[in-house]
């Protein structure tokens, strides 16, 4: 099996989706990206089980096929090399793989992508599609205040409530809370979520780079989000998020209206 990609495309989105690995797996094969190769395109996808991101890549490529590739190793190659075609010539009885360059050849050991856990699939899905910007900001505004109490999950993702009219957004640690409503984006029905925090951090470094709209599917266990090349799919955080209007005051007489900058600046 044999394809030719170019080094610095293949490395830009190795890199968009290399945050989903972790640095002590429980699946060794966990460590690889998996390569599905097709109709001239290759299927690029990293897991930790919870979470899974996936691009694609063209290339040319006479052969279908598919092989895991060890992550770390393949990255630091693709650093160390300039712009340039690279050909991957792929042993599928010893998964041997063969990457020639303009400067030489490396040779690395692969495992049988057969092996790779499957991706998950989001079943029954409710949709809708919300400005890449729009995600972002919700999720830069957020997250920070999200917390980190394991004896508590709920609290340790940002909950997403849909509504026909709204999205509205919230995180808390049961010191601080964030309530972010957007008004200019609703889904075709009601209903809510709690996303880790993990999946939103690799969302967001994602979407700083792209104004594309977001696919979003999810279900009571699963959540996907597809744009341009790339869709990550992450299993949902289980129970019930607590009642955070509760704590909201309703009728405090107490406003201030102040300067932004001049508040920022005695904080400072």
């Amino acid at each position: 099996m044999k394809f030719i990609v170019s080094s610095s495309s293949l490395l830009k989105q190795l890199q968009n989706i290399s945050g989903v690995l972790n640095s002590n797996n429980s699946l060794p094969i966990l460590d690889h990206f998996l390569f599905e190769i097709s109709d001239n395109e290759v299927k690029v996808t990293a897991s930790d089980l919870e979470t899974t991101m996936m691009t694609s890549i063209k290339v040319e490529s006479k052969e279908n096929g598919i092989i895991a590739i060890p992550a770390k190793l393949l990255l630091d190659t693709l650093k160390s090399l300039p712009d340039q075609p690279l050909t991957f010539s792929i042993d599928d009885k010893t998964f041997g793989i063969e990457i020639s360059s303009d400067y030489g050849k490396y040779k690395l050991s692969g495992q049988d992508g057969a092996e790779f856990p499957k991706t998950p699939e989001v079943e029954s899905p409710s949709k809708m599609e919300v400005a890449g910007e729009l995600l972002f900001n919700a999720i830069e505004k957020t997250i920070f205040a999200s917390g980190n109490d394991d004896l508590r999950p709920v609290m340790s993702g940002v909950f997403f409530q849909l509504s026909k009219e709204d999205l509205t957004f919230v995180a808390t640690d049961a010191h601080k809370l964030v309530k972010y409503g957007r008004t200019d984006a609703k889904a075709s029905k009601a209903s809510s979520f709690i996303m880790p925090k993990k999946p939103l951090n690799l969302l967001k470094n994602i979407l700083s780079s792209t104004d594309d709209t977001i696919q979003v599917e999810y279900n009571e266990t699963n959540a996907s989000f597809s744009f341009e090349n790339t869709q990550l799919i992450c299993r949902l955080i289980d129970g019930k998020y607590p009642n955070y209007e509760a704590v909201i005051p309703k009728e405090n007489p107490n406003k201030l209206t102040i300067d932004r900058n001049a508040l920022l600046g005695s904080i400072k």
